[in-house]
């Protein structure tokens, strides 16, 4: 496939940036929701998709994906004992399904973001971030793109995945297009990326593609980039990136592709604090338009805000990923305490006012380059379940 020349996200779209209704998600206390899990955080959740794109369902229940990681002492740390989740919906319902891998299955030393599709001979395609290897001590700051693919076992209302699938690598960064993601010290937030891969299967040529969270050689000290991979006879390939932020910031996590009403719509999150320091933008999501998989793309809104968190909270929320039904999803994150950085604040304080569960569900419309944000449904009931 022939790529054209990135879409250039820069400071001037930035200066078209206001605070406004219509890109301004409601305010919420992250502390204040109820937990799936009380003796676990939650963050980053996707569904298990079918071939089409829809939610995959089994008895009457949607299969979904979260990393989780025991409740620390600090919810930082939490990065460096992420595990994906299984996890039921039923209406507002989520019940635990317990890990979706076998204890050190993983090829890193933790699973971070990732997609998942099932396919026709209920297998189940497990794309995610390997981070690390398996068994270091301290962790690194490796990443690499692997896909798993065990059986869906499902048993009534029990279910699972089959634990002995092979988890194989399928892409790391190239060092010539991307920057290699292979720091050995670091922090989330303050590395470069190789990862979050989103699974797309183009309605144009029926192939399958992942999106993924990379870093290129520009700006200071990196800039943040979407990359296209394609897969020909089994083996992924990268392609050249489709969104690049011209040094004004270095994460543009979880990608994701939706096709609404003939256009293509590319969604990623990225942090207020992830711009570059003469720059100045919220925590959101944010998001580009084509007319077709490959570009061009230009940014929504003008700015490429497509939704921010209130100014009255802005850490409230975390990690959208926008469905086909355009409902967005996300995780709580910090309740806001005037001039402090929550994530390098005292581990008490921190703890205090962290979410760590799935946030209010919004909605969004799309209207060629327009969207707004409808407001939040209703709550959301919680409930647990002994794998």
């Amino acid at each position: 496939m022939s790529v054209g020349l990135p879409a250039r996200w820069t400071r001037r779209h930035l200066e078209l940036l206001v605070e406004a209704a219509a890109t301004t998600a409601p305010v919420f206390d992250p502390a204040a929701l109820p937990r799936i899990l009380p003796d676990h955080d939650l963050w980053d959740l996707w569904p298990v998709q079918e071939e089409d794109g829809s939610t995959c369902v089994i008895g009457g229940q949607e299969l979904w994906m979260a990393l989780s990681a025991p409740l620390l002492a600090h919810p930082e740390e939490r990065h460096d004992q992420a595990r994906i989740r299984l996890l039921a919906k039923d209406g507002d319902s989520w019940t635990d399904l317990g890990h979706a891998f076998a204890d050190g299955a993983s090829p890193g030393s933790r699973e971070w973001s990732g997609s998942a599709v099932r396919r026709p001979d209920d297998t189940v395609s497990v794309f995610y971030t390997a981070a690390g290897r398996r068994g270091e001590t301290p962790p690194t700051f490796r990443q690499r793109v692997v896909e798993a693919r065990p059986a869906l076992v499902a048993d009534g209302r029990r279910i699972l995945l089959d634990p002995g699938a092979e988890h194989r690598e399928l892409l790391r960064s190239d060092g010539r297009m991307y920057l290699p993601a292979e720091e050995v010290t670091g922090a989330p937030g303050r590395i470069r990326a190789f990862r979050d891969p989103g699974w797309f299967r183009d309605p144009a040529d029926g192939r399958d593609y992942l999106l993924v969270a990379t870093s290129v050689a520009e700006g200071d000290p990196f800039s943040g980039a979407i990359a296209l991979a394609e897969t020909r006879n089994g083996a992924w390939s990268l392609l050249p990136p489709l969104v690049v932020a011209e040094g004004i910031n270095h994460e543009l996590e979880r990608p994701h592709i939706i096709v609404h009403r003939s256009r293509y719509y590319l969604f990623f999150s990225t942090q207020r604090h992830s711009f570059h320091p003469a720059d100045s933008a919220p925590t959101g999501l944010y998001g580009f338009v084509s007319p077709s998989l490959t570009g061009p793309y230009e940014p929504l809104n003008g700015s490429g805000l497509v939704l921010r968190n209130p100014s009255a909270e802005p850490d409230q929320a975390y990690a959208w990923l926008v469905l086909p039904d355009l409902h967005v999803v996300s995780f709580a994150n910090y309740r806001s305490s005037p001039g402090v950085d929550l994530r390098s604040a005292r581990a008490a304080q921190a703890r205090a006012a962290f979410g760590g569960t799935i946030a209010p569900i919004l909605k969004l419309t799309l209207n060629g380059m327009a969207t707004s944000v409808v407001p939040a449904e209703a709550g959301v009931r919680h409930s647990a379940a002994n794998p």
